[in-house]
């Protein structure tokens, strides 16, 4: 008789999600994303055997990148697929545990992929499947990106590798950080702009570089990217609970900060996630409004409703997948269909609209009246 999983340090289920955001829309050529993406990966052999095939599939890379990208050119939704499936592959390596993943190795293969995807000739990874997918990613990623799109996305690549790379020396280190050291450096690791870029990609929207770089549209894409993080640090919680020293996330970061168990920190994470989506909702709708009289406002009011398909998506996404549904660390192969019970609340859960007592965040407030 096979015993049942062990249970959840986070309690008997997640918190509601505050998400007053549209919300299951999917890319309607989602199936033939998926398929091809699935042909891909199985034409470079990523995995090399059926439980790692299964495992990677698990991750449902193809729903993420359909559900936050619900519209727009095929080709680049497919390409976007594949560089998530190819990144998981990744990021299952640096959460491994493993004594050959510290923080030296995470280092040394961020800078070498980076300087890959900037310049594919220079031949700096060893070969293997998992390098010959990458050069195929990169040559077709070359040809479909401008130059600017594809310093975008090479930034939001550095974001995701730094972050990995910080998470990694805390855990090497054995000692938790403190709050605002998590919430100005951890979502990093969250890769925001690495995904947002192609977004805008598949719409073919292409807004001037000072407008995706003013400090309103920063802080409302910091904020997205907060938000995303601090719910994959809830879904994926259980994934990674087995890890000694454990896991460098927002639960465990506040946990360790109060002096109480992981279910006790969960509804803090919550009202801080909370807090940061008020502050997105309101910044959102101020830029709206100033997009409706301004040239070009179309595009902008495109790219904002994008900001909130990578919010709402990752939501969908997270709760069906079996990566996070059915742990590894608890099953020997991801259950089908495995999805957790998602509650929507219709109020956050703190009710103040005030900025937190924490520098990381607290000038974001200031764009609000901007």
């Amino acid at each position: 008789m096979t015993a049942p999983p062990r249970p959840s340090r986070l309690g008997t289920g997640l918190p509601p999600f505050y998400c007053p955001l549209p919300r299951d829309l999917v890319h309607p050529e989602a199936k033939e994303v998926e398929s091809r993406a699935v042909a891909w990966l199985d034409a470079f052999g990523l995995y090399p055997d059926p439980v790692e095939r299964a495992w990677g599939l698990a991750t449902h890379s193809a729903d993420f990148s359909c559900r936050i990208i619900p519209e727009g050119d095929v080709e680049a939704v497919l390409l976007f697929t594949q560089w998530n499936y190819w990144a998981n592959a990744v990021d299952d390596w640096q959460d491994s545990g493993s004594d050959e993943v510290g923080t030296a190795a995470v280092v040394e293969h961020g800078v070498r992929l980076l300087r890959t995807i900037e310049d594919p000739g220079v031949s700096v990874l060893p070969d293997g499947p998992m390098t010959r997918a990458l050069l195929d990613l990169v040559d077709r990623t070359h040809a479909l990106l401008t130059p600017y799109e594809l310093r975008r996305f090479v930034e939001g690549t550095r974001d995701w590798l730094l972050g990995a790379a910080w998470r990694a020396a805390r855990a090497e280190a054995g000692s938790m950080p403190g709050l605002n050291d998590f919430v100005a450096m951890g979502p990093l690791a969250n890769g925001t702009r690495f995904s947002l870029t192609w977004s805008d990609v598949a719409r073919r929207d292409r807004l001037p570089a000072d407008v995706l770089c003013s400090p309103a549209l920063t802080v409302l894409t910091d904020a997205a990217g907060f938000v995303v993080s601090a719910d994959n640090d809830l879904f994926s919680y259980d994934k990674d609970d087995h890890l000694e020293p454990r896991e460098v996330n927002l639960v465990n970061v506040l946990a360790h900060q109060e002096g109480c168990s992981p279910a006790e920190a969960v509804p803090l994470a919550a009202a801080l996630r909370d807090r940061v989506m008020v502050l997105f909702t309101g910044l959102r709708a101020r830029l709206e409004h100033g997009a409706d009289a301004a040239e070009g406002g179309g595009e902008m009011r495109r790219h904002l409703a994008a900001l909130g398909h990578y919010v709402a998506g990752s939501i969908a996404w997270q709760t069906r997948a079996p990566r996070y549904a059915s742990p590894r660390n608890r099953y020997e192969l991801p259950v089908e269909n495995a999805q957790f019970t998602v509650r929507y609340a219709e109020e956050p859960s703190f009710t103040g609209t005030g900025a937190p007592d924490l520098p990381a965040l607290a000038s974001w407030w200031r764009q609000l009246h901007g």
